[in-house]
């Protein structure tokens, strides 16, 4: 298995071809989904993450959403992210991750005095377990309670972008209809992962996460806020800034 290669696009830079590989991709993955629902998707975000591999073949991407909001009062940026798979065959891989942290430190840099929040909808464990991976502090978390304030923006952004599909009383988010979800065979847990304190809260959470059920997961992206080597990455991103970090291009 060859190490894959990120680069980072604007949404308007994708291709057709591309557009059309990372439904491709999708739907080997996700049921509960069609073309037209994804690209539609697709086209209401900010940037997309790309993986290929050695050949060009795309094997993965991550399409994510930036916009100013406010708070209390206070401006913020947030940064959503949307549809994101990668090909089983490269699970491990750390090419995504790489690039999402030198991302949002783009984004941070370009508003540096702008709180910076990631605000995710986990859809399974894996993605729940990257929060405790790279980050110091986030919420929902099985050893702390959420802060008020940080409940407080979870709820404004979940009903102002889902309404009546986001419960504040379960921080979750449930469609009549599924809008995407992992195949059975890979939303099985292993074994060796049912014990975990984070999987097992994630469950206990959101136990509809089969159906497509979302959990609503906010932390800040700072500085201070990443673990070790994940501070790196983002500082990385944010010396370099947006404009080099995100080069214009087709793709």
């Amino acid at each position: 298995m060859g190490e894959l290669t990120a680069t980072i696009k604007r949404i308007g830079d994708l291709g057709a071809a591309t557009r059309a590989d990372m439904f491709g991709l999708y739907d080997q993955f996700y049921a509960g989904t069609t073309e037209e629902l994804f690209l539609h998707d697709l086209a209401d975000k900010t940037y997309a993450i790309v993986l290929r591999d050695a050949a060009g073949v795309l094997q993965g991407f991550s399409s994510i959403k930036v916009w100013d909001d406010s708070f209390g009062g206070a401006p913020v940026r947030i940064i959503y992210s949307g549809d994101t798979i990668v090909h089983k065959d490269h699970w491990g891989q750390q090419a995504l991750v790489a690039a999402w942290g030198r991302l949002t430190g783009a984004v941070k840099a370009d508003a540096p005095d702008r709180p910076l929040y990631w605000f995710l909808l986990v859809k399974g464990h894996r993605t729940y377990r990257y929060l405790r991976t790279f980050y110091r502090i986030f919420y929902p978390a099985h050893n702390r309670p959420t802060p008020p304030e940080f409940q407080a923006l979870m709820d404004q952004l979940a009903s102002k972008k889902f309404g009546e599909f986001y419960s504040p009383a379960t921080g979750v988010v449930h469609f009549p209809e599924s809008r995407g979800h992992l195949k059975a065979d890979f939303a099985e847990i292993p074994d060796k992962d049912k014990n975990r304190p984070d999987v097992r809260y994630f469950l206990e959470r959101n136990p509809g996460y089969v159906h497509g059920d979302e959990l609503i997961c906010l932390t800040e992206l700072s500085h201070e806020n990443f673990n070790s080597l994940a501070t790196q990455i983002f500082a990385a991103g944010y010396d370099a800034g947006l404009a080099a970090t995100v080069p214009p291009g087709e793709g």
